[in-house]
């Protein structure tokens, strides 16, 4: 059987440890900044969301803004692909609340 190329591309850019949690903070929770995500999620060190967010950027999830100020202040934003896998975001949300009681 030939390996699902969709599937596997969509594992290997939204696969990380805390990609699909860094997306719903930024598309369901209105949190758009790096110390607010830091806090959304806690147990992540700096230099994994800066990883996290710089891939999900470069895959076309989220724009970058950084605003050239001291001291810095850069906003994470849904692009259009991001923004349609809302849906995604809603149903996983969904399911764990209702097939594992969360």
């Amino acid at each position: 059987m030939e390996r699902c190329k969709s599937v596997s591309t969509i594992q290997r850019m939204i696969g990380g440890k805390w990609k699909i949690e860094i997306l719903f903070y930024i598309a369901l929770k209105d949190v758009r900044h790096f110390g607010q995500l830091r806090r959304c999620i806690g147990n992540i060190s700096e230099s994994t969301l800066s990883k996290q967010l710089r891939e999900l950027v470069a895959d076309g999830f989220l724009t970058r803004t950084d605003f050239g100020e001291v001291p810095p202040r850069v906003e994470y934003a849904l692009t259009p692909q991001g923004e349609s896998f809302v849906p995604i975001l809603l149903a996983l949300k969904q399911w764990g609340e209702k097939e594992l009681g969360l």
